[in-house]
């Protein structure tokens, strides 16, 4: 069984911009520097595209973890989708919508996601709150980058 969360993020940032950065190699490895993450494999700089694949390396609960991911939806700039095709996970899929709400952007990322070994209870106690704090990390850096 999966475990499903989402981040909704707010922003006075223009939807295109905020869409194209998230597709940004450069910018995912600035927001993950904690975690000394790094792409090895695949398009490993500037913007990913649909289809294309980007192979992640990061050190999680000190251990490193190498993850492959494929864009397998885009609908610029509202939609992009990215899954999992080799990795840690039994199943790793996460869905960016970006919408317009008045001068604010709405950027809502859900995440779904199965553990390879233990389970929904682990999914729910270890996983999804430390990705939950990944993926706020990441926005507020995203965001950041326009506040400067």
């Amino acid at each position: 069984m999966a475990s499903s969360f989402t981040v909704i993020t707010r922003a006075k940032v223009p939807r295109e911009r905020l869409f194209d950065l998230s597709l940004d190699i450069d910018a995912h490895l600035a927001s993950m520097s904690e975690s000394d993450e790094r792409a090895i494999d695949g398009v490993t700089a500037g913007t990913i595209g649909l289809g294309e694949e980007v192979t992640w390396r990061a050190r999680h609960f000190g251990v490193w973890f190498t993850m492959t991911s494929r864009i397998t939806a885009l609908d610029r700039p509202h939609r992009f989708v990215d899954e999992q095709t080799r990795g840690p996970f039994r199943s790793f899929r996460h869905e960016h919508l970006f919408e317009e709400d008045g001068a604010e952007t709405v950027m809502t990322d859900t995440i779904t996601l199965a553990s390879p070994v233990f389970g929904a209870f682990a999914e729910r106690l270890v996983l999804v709150p430390y990705l939950r704090r990944l993926i706020r990390a990441r926005n507020r850096h995203l965001v950041g980058v326009f506040e400067c």
